[in-house]
């Protein structure tokens, strides 16, 4: 009984202390992201790859699956910000027309609703709606970051909102805590990326004008 005990307390620190590593790496992300600096991939890349392994072991299979998704869009966040402007210059924030976002925010309903029938009925995924919303919704929004698409930080601060109950529920304690930290940080978020989207709309003005 002991030993069993002990097994349970080790994997238990093992866990704990790999989950503590991603959270750091995904602070690390977030706060660079603000920057619109591209170093925040290579934090995104370490920090999901571990996520990847954390959810599965706790039976969010649609979370795990969403980090594969997240380490391939750093590569590709890294290659826009870089390259991703005209004439192969940075990528300046940009928006979405507003029935662009009605289409994204319908398709993302329908196919969670789908995904989250099929999980029911043919897996033993916890919260298998919600694990799906938050999953369909953060796909579009991490390539809406890779875009630089202003409208990001409002619909993180929606997915993270509904995320931070199931972590709890499933006992990812740091992790919930680092998605209320994420939502403080997306308000600043939102803040620098229109203050640089006005400053460049202003300017394309003016060279309009000259």
């Amino acid at each position: 009984m002991e030993e069993v005990a002990q097994q349970i307390a080790n994997t238990w620190s093992q866990w704990l202390g790999w989950e503590l590593v991603a959270v750091i790496l995904a602070i690390g992300y977030i706060v660079l992201a603000v920057r619109q600096n591209p170093l925040c991939w290579y934090c995104g890349f370490a920090s999901t790859a571990i996520y990847t392994v954390l959810y599965w072991n706790v039976s969010l299979l649609m979370e795990s699956g969403l980090n594969v998704y997240y380490m391939a869009m750093a590569v590709y966040g890294w290659l826009q910000w870089r390259h991703g402007g005209k004439g192969d210059t940075e990528l300046p924030v940009q928006t979405w027309p507003w029935q662009k976002h009605l289409l994204v925010i319908g398709g993302v309903l329908l196919i969670s609703a789908a995904s989250g029938t099929w999980l029911t009925y043919f897996s033993e995924a916890a919260w298998p709606y919600v694990d799906s919303f938050t999953t369909w919704a953060a796909v579009v929004t991490t390539f809406m970051v890779a875009r630089k698409v202003l409208e990001n930080w409002p619909y993180w601060m929606v997915i993270n909102s509904t995320a931070i109950v199931v972590l709890i529920d499933r006992e990812m304690y740091l992790t919930a805590l680092l998605l209320v930290s994420y939502l403080v940080i997306s308000v600043f978020g939102w803040i620098n990326w229109y203050r640089d989207y006005r400053s460049l709309d202003v300017e394309q003005t003016e060279v309009a004008r000259a």
